[in-house]
């Protein structure tokens, strides 16, 4: 049998879903970002620079930023976005009690482009999905418990 969110974990869930959410879009953001910044980088050469010679924001030739660069601050970023994601992940994970393969699933959106959008519309339906239909079961058993007191 596998195990089961408490019921008594239902706010707290709904509350890592919502979190999930949000970590995921913008993880998923940075990373296309990321991903950008990287052709950018190594595909034409070039950095993107903030407040230079080049002005407020400008491409510079690689290895030449003398200002801002704000395609280092791109990766510093994501990668402490992709924490929080990670601890976001966990915190469903856990609360949800899933197997550890569904953790490394969703571990996986913040570092392949795209994934992360397509896995927290699912999962987030997936789990609000499940919340309403416990709660739909915890009402009718209360209801007919209560009935059945009535008589």
């Amino acid at each position: 049998m596998a195990l089961e969110p408490k019921p008594r974990d239902f706010p707290r869930i709904r509350g890592a879903v919502t979190f999930y959410q949000v970590s995921s879009i913008i993880t998923g953001v940075l990373l296309l970002a990321l991903c950008a910044e990287v052709l950018i980088k190594y595909g034409f050469g070039y950095e993107l620079e903030l407040g230079g010679p080049a002005g407020f924001l400008g491409f510079v030739p690689r290895d030449t930023v003398t200002a801002v660069n704000l395609s280092t601050g791109i990766l510093i970023v994501h990668g402490w976005f992709y924490v929080v994601y990670l601890f976001a992940d966990f915190r469903l994970w856990s609360l949800m009690r899933w197997p550890f393969s569904r953790f490394i699933v969703i571990a996986l959106g913040g570092v392949v482009p795209l994934l992360s959008f397509f896995l927290e519309a699912r999962f987030s339906r997936e789990v609000r999905a499940y919340l309403a239909a416990r709660e739909a079961d915890a009402a009718t058993t209360v209801t007919v418990e209560s009935a059945e007191a009535a008589q």
